[in-house]
């Protein structure tokens, strides 16, 4: 049986090793309570270890490398150990380190040239650094000012995760963690740091440092507006990464990195490097147009016939075996990447842009993909963004070039009909071919083409373009096949029921004809009435196509409303 005994003191084994006559400092690091009795702000303990001597041997643990004879507590358990005694941001340590030009040397000595920079230490140096960036920001920043050499060993370092944290600090921190933020970020961009960042984009460096130099610029671009953001922006820069791009076209990862950045130039909100998840809102709706510098756009505009010039592939150079075939060739991911460029740089709304995009034939190739690849539904969300950005622009040459150049029409129709996937598509080099010997699948497109349809019919965009151009509907066979193919509800079951259920008819006039609900707001039965006549004389409302935001009626009468088919990577 045990006994509780109120109000017994109980000793910290850290408190019999201070209690001793001689210690040192590895006999507490090796007892595993100090880390909390640090956080319980011990003052014993944090007197013995604000001395400059114990500053000076917890920093050696984490910035020189353990002898090739050393324990594990060497190698693996006081570095550690060190680098939490600082990240639990006691101020009279970091006071002694900060204040002290010699520690702050050995710290910073970490990024010489000469050292191995093993991922293990380099972790708990950047650990430190940011702890010290976030404690103690005036008299680091003063350091780093007066040792701008530091920036340069930072970014040649790039390559390693952690290292790539610290800078991402520095350029990307919130505007509340400086409290002189303006005047670092004038003072960074007056450095040569963004060009040494930007050059890392280079095919001859390796894809970890192109990956990392495209996060840290992404900060950058977050953090807008900055001086470093305006710089990043500025035409010399914007040309200076597409020309890592596309000075050598067979480094994949180079092109792919520099147009994260430039998609994140446009826009920032769709523009982490990783890009391979979208939230919900971004797969599910269309984006606004998003004001952007012209002089950033009108840098990107001559590089564009090359970059597009990537989008045709030969179907010799690899095959792709995959679960409901081969793709011969894959879509890759820098087609994908620059696809999604095309759809954020119409997403700006730039007329310069959209004319460059048309006469290239960038947005027909585009298509063309979408078609060429239907079990790819990333791919099919960008197109989908293209489409609509086009059809949303109220521009002519535009609309002319998708529904008559790029048949867009005719190719949905003939997609919704026959919605399985031949390996004779009619198409020369056809990409994606089923396997042998087995049911062709269903096109994994079809979701998106019934949502872009949903677009065209809730809006009546083609119909008034058809009322625009009537020589499209006569010299157009397919349109009359739209117009049968999409549900419109019959006169006499719109009659029957208005005459059985009143109050909903009146509330569907509002999502119908919201202004014919307005002008007889005052006056139920004569709204109902109208209604009604105008369903049995060729009223407008007639012509208008029931829509909701979910599962449409209007969708086309082969798409079932159900969970489309998974869609496969590619």
């Amino acid at each position: 049986m045990f006994w509780r005994i109120p109000n017994l003191p109980v000793s910290s084994p850290v408190d019999a090793i201070l209690d001793k006559e001689s210690f040192n400092l590895e006999e507490l690091l090796d007892e595993d309570e100090i880390i909390q009795e640090c956080r319980a702000l011990n003052s014993r303990l944090i007197n013995f270890l604000r001395d400059r001597v114990q500053v000076e041997q917890l920093l050696r643990y984490i910035v020189d490398d353990a002898p090739e004879d050393a324990d594990s507590r060497r190698t693996f358990k006081f570095p550690f150990i060190a680098c939490e005694i600082f990240a639990c941001e006691i101020d009279v340590i970091l006071r002694t380190l900060v204040e002290d030009e010699e520690l702050m040397h050995l710290l910073f000595s970490f990024l010489e040239p000469s050292r191995q920079h093993g991922s293990l230490l380099a972790g708990y140096f950047s650990k430190v650094v940011v702890c010290l960036m976030l404690r103690k920001t005036n008299s680091f920043m003063n350091y780093v000012q007066v040792h701008n050499y530091i920036l340069q060993q930072l970014v040649h370092l790039i390559g390693i995760k952690s290292i790539m944290e610290v800078l991402v600090r520095l350029v990307g921190a919130d505007d509340h963690m400086y409290p002189n933020f303006l005047d670092v970020m004038q003072w960074l961009a007056d450095s040569n740091l963004l060009e040494m960042i930007v050059d890392k984009l280079s095919p001859l460096c390796p894809p970890e440092v192109q990956a990392n130099a495209a996060d840290v610029l992404w900060a950058i671009t977050h953090n807008a507006p900055s001086s470093l953001a305006t710089k990043l922006s500025s035409p010399s820069f914007v040309s200076r990464i597409f020309d890592h791009a596309l000075v050598d076209t067979t480094s994949k990862s180079s092109l792919i990195h520099s147009l994260s950045v430039s998609i994140s130039l446009l826009d920032s909100r769709k523009s982490e490097s990783t890009a391979l998840i979208h939230s919900i809102k971004n797969q599910t709706s269309f984006e606004s147009q998003i004001p952007v510098d012209s002089e950033t756009i009108a840098a990107m505009l001559p590089k564009l016939d090359h970059l597009l010039s990537l989008l045709n592939v030969s179907a010799e150079e690899c095959a792709l075996p995959t679960t409901y075939g081969e793709l011969r060739p894959p879509l890759g991911k820098h087609r994908l990447k620059i696809v999604e460029f095309v759809a954020v740089l119409l997403g700006t709304g730039n007329e310069a842009a959209r004319s460059a995009l048309v006469g290239s034939g960038a947005i027909q190739r585009i298509v063309d993909l979408f078609f060429e690849y239907p079990f790819n539904n990333a791919l099919h969300h960008h197109v989908e963004n293209v489409i609509l950005s086009c059809l949303l622009c109220a521009d002519t040459a535009v609309i002319d070039h998708l529904f008559c150049n790029c048949n867009m029409i005719k190719r949905f129709l003939i997609a919704d009909k026959s919605p399985i996937c031949y390996s004779d598509s009619g198409q020369a080099n056809y990409p994606t071919l089923p396997a042998s010997r087995r049911q062709p699948p269903r096109a994994g497109n079809i979701g998106h083409i019934t949502r872009i349809a949903n677009k065209l019919v809730s809006g009546n965009l083609i119909f008034v373009y058809v009322g625009l151009h009537h020589d499209f509907s006569m010299n157009c066979d397919h349109f009359m096949d739209w117009k049968s193919h999409i549900h419109v509800f019959p006169t006499s079951s719109i009659k029957h029921f208005i005459v059985q259920d009143p109050f909903l008819a009146m509330s569907l006039v509002t999502v119908i004809n919201p202004e014919l609900y307005r002008r007889n707001l005052s006056n139920t039965g004569n709204l109902i009435w109208t209604l009604l006549d105008g369903m049995l004389n060729n009223f407008p409302l007639s012509g208008m196509h029931l829509h909701t935001g979910i599962d449409s009626f209007c969708c086309p009468l082969s798409c079932n409303v159900g969970k489309e088919e998974q869609n496969i990577m590619s």
